[in-house]
C-alpha cells in the first residue's frame, strides 16, 4: 500500500499564505506549492492563522496538530511576537520550545524558517528601523537556536538570492508574493530532501507586474484600513521605542559605552521608569 504522508503547518501569515491569494480570494501559498510536489499521497492541514502569535501556536494550533500526528510539520512564526507591545523573547523562546518539544516526540520532522529583514524592504524611520530589527534578529537567534537544540532543518531566508527583489514581495511589502511563496516552496524541498523525502520540482510562475494603480487600488482598499486599526496599538508604541533609543544612545555616547537590548511593555507607558528600560536585558 502506498505511503500518505500528513504535513500540517503552524503559525502566522507567513505560513497561511497571505500575498498569494487564488481565484476564489483563498490563500495558497507556499505550503500548498509544496503540498502539490510530494511523490506520495499527502494530507495537507493548514492550522495557521494570520496575526496569530506563539503562545496561540502552543496553546490551540498545536494541541489539533498532534491530534494529526504529522509526519512533517511546519512552524512558521515570531514576526507577530516581535510586532507587539511586550515583546519578550524569553517567552517566545518558550513558547515555541514547547511547540517543538511536542512536535518531535509525537515522531515529527520539523521545519522552521528565520525572518527576512524587514528594514531592506520598507523604509522606516532609521530609529524604528534599529529597533525593528533588532526584535526581529532577536527571534531569528531563539529559532537558531532550537534549531541546533533539536536537529531540525531551518530555511535562512535571508541567504536565498534575490529574497529582497521587488517581485519576491506582495504590493503590501510585509508577505511573499506568488512567486515569493513558490521560491520559499522550493528551498523548503530541498530541505527534505536532505532528509530523504521525495519531492518533485517546483515550477515558477512568470512574475505578473503590478500597475501604480493596482497597488494604488489595494492601498486604498486594504492597506489604509489595516494601518488605521494597528496605528493605535503601534504608532503609540513606535515613538516610545524611538524616544527611549534616542535617550539611549546619547547616554551611550556620553559614557561611551554600547547600547543593551531592550524590550520595554507599553501596556502601562505612564507607569514606565526609564531606568527600568535601561536594565531589561537578553542573553
Amino acid at each position: 500500500m502506498e505511503r500518505i504522508v500528513t504535513f500540517a503547518v503552524l503559525g502566522d501569515s507567513a505560513a497561511s499564505g497571505v500575498g498569494d491569494a487564488g481565484p476564489h480570494g483563498v490563500n495558497r501559498g507556499w505550503a500548498y506549492y509544496l503540498t502539490q510536489s510530494f511523490m506520495h499521497p499527502v494530507v495537507y492541514s493548514n492550522l495557521s492563522r494570520p496575526g496569530a502569535q506563539s503562545i496561540e501556536v502552543v496553546e490551540h494550533q498545536l494541541p489539533l496538530a498532534l491530534e494529526l500526528e504529522p509526519d512533517i510539520c511546519a512552524v512558521i512564526v515570531g514576526g507577530n511576537d516581535a510586532l507587539r507591545n511586550g515583546f519578550d523573547p524569553e517567552k517566545y523562546r518558550q513558547n515555541l520550545r514547547k511547540t517543538l518539544l511536542a512536535l518531535q516526540g509525537s515522531g515529527s520532522q520539523i521545519l522552521l524558517l528565520q525572518l527576512h529583514d524587514p528594514t531592506r524592504i520598507v523604509k522606516l524611520p532609521r530609529l524604528l528601523g534599529q529597533i525593528l530589527l533588532r526584535r526581529i534578529n532577536a527571534v531569528n537567534n531563539v529559532i537558531q537556536n532550537l534549531a541546533r537544540e533539536f536537529d531540525v532543518e531551518v530555511l535562512y531566508t535571508r541567504r536565498i538570492s534575490g529574497i529582497y527583489d521587488r517581485k519576491v514581495w506582495h504590493v503590501d511589502r510585509m508577505h511573499p508574493s506568488k512567486y515569493g511563496h513558490q521560491l520559499m516552496a522550493c528551498h523548503f524541498r530541498e530541505l527534505l530532501l536532505k532528509r530523504n523525502w521525495k519531492i518533485s520540482p517546483i515550477a515558477i510562475d512568470e512574475v505578473q507586474r503590478i500597475s501604480r494603480a493596482q497597488s494604488m487600488k489595494w492601498m486604498i482598499r486594504n492597506g489604509t484600513p489595516w494601518f488605521l486599526k494597528r496605528s493605535v496599538d503601534l504608532l503609540p508604541a513606535a515613538i516610545f521605542l524611538m524616544v527611549a533609543e534616542l535617550i539611549k544612545i546619547t547616554s551611550n555616547r556620553l559614557r561611551n559605552t554600547q547600547a543593551d537590548i531592550y524590550y520595554p511593555d507599553f501596556s502601562a507607558q505612564s507607569e514606565l521608569n526609564l531606568r527600568e528600560v535601561y536594565e531589561e536585558r537578553v542573553s
